[in-house]
Parts: C-alpha cells; sequence; structure tokens
C-alpha cells in the first residue's frame, strides 16, 4: 500500500504538525523573507516554504510534534523522508518516538552540524507495535 503523504508547506503545516503543536521559535517561510539562510528550499527555489527555527527567538531549542500515527505490519511500514539543514554551530537535529504507552521519547535518529549549511535528504524507517508520534 502505498498512501503517503507530502508535505511541503507551501499552503500550511500539512496534517503532519497541526498548528497547536507549533511551539515558539518555529516559523513557516521561505527564502525571500529576508531572515538570512537557507535562502532557498532544497531544490534551490526561492519562493518555496519550509520550517524555520532560530535560537535568536529566544529559546535554546524546540520541538515539532506530529500528529498520532497507527501502528507498523509488514504491509504498513512508515517511511519519513525530509530535507533539513543545520546553519549553527553546535546546533543537533533529533527525531524522537513517543509511543502511547512510554511517557518518554526515545531519540532514533540524530544530527549535529558536522555539514554545516547545505540541504541533507534523510529517510527514517519506523517500526511500532502501538500508535506512535514523532
Amino acid at each position: 500500500d502505498s498512501s503517503s503523504e507530502k508535505c511541503d508547506f507551501e499552503a500550511d503545516l500539512c496534517q503532519i504538525f497541526p498548528e497547536l503543536n507549533l511551539q515558539p521559535g518555529w516559523i513557516r517561510r521561505n527564502g525571500r523573507s529576508g531572515m538570512g539562510s537557507p535562502s532557498s528550499d532544497h531544490t534551490g527555489n526561492d519562493t518555496a516554504y519550509f520550517l524555520s527555527w532560530s535560537s535568536e527567538m529566544g529559546s535554546s531549542s524546540a520541538t515539532l510534534r506530529s500528529n498520532v500515527f497507527l501502528p507498523t505490519e509488514k504491509e504498513h511500514i512508515c517511511q519519513i523522508k525530509f530535507y533539513y539543514w543545520i546553519g549553527q554551530m553546535n546546533a543537533t537535529l533529533v527525531v524522537g518516538l513517543r509511543e502511547h504507552s512510554e511517557d518518554t521519547i526515545k531519540n532514533i535518529w540524530q544530527d549535529s552540524a558536522e555539514r554545516q549549511n547545505q540541504w541533507i535528504a534523510n529517510t527514517i524507517t519506523i517500526n511500532s507495535t502501538e500508535m506512535y508520534e514523532v
């Protein structure tokens, strides 16, 4: 089953990150916003939108929380493909998994700014026997 949902942030935050789960510091912007790098999305388009976060907005970290996903199985795996840009030294981007029986968030992937100031593509495969958030 190839029921995939694409989110490019062109119109809104899609169904993946509901507005209420957008913590202070995250903004939806494009390269023409005059807010520095990146000045375009991963395709080089400066009018395309993406989510951006800066520590200059007052906090040292901020979370994006997805909708609740159903359990995975052999026929229904979950793959999250995304592009990311790290523009600050000593910054780390972390993807966490919170299963509904747990109160804790388990880190399942992270990257720090070794390859700074460039768009990087990544895919994460998630396996969970219960409902979960990313």
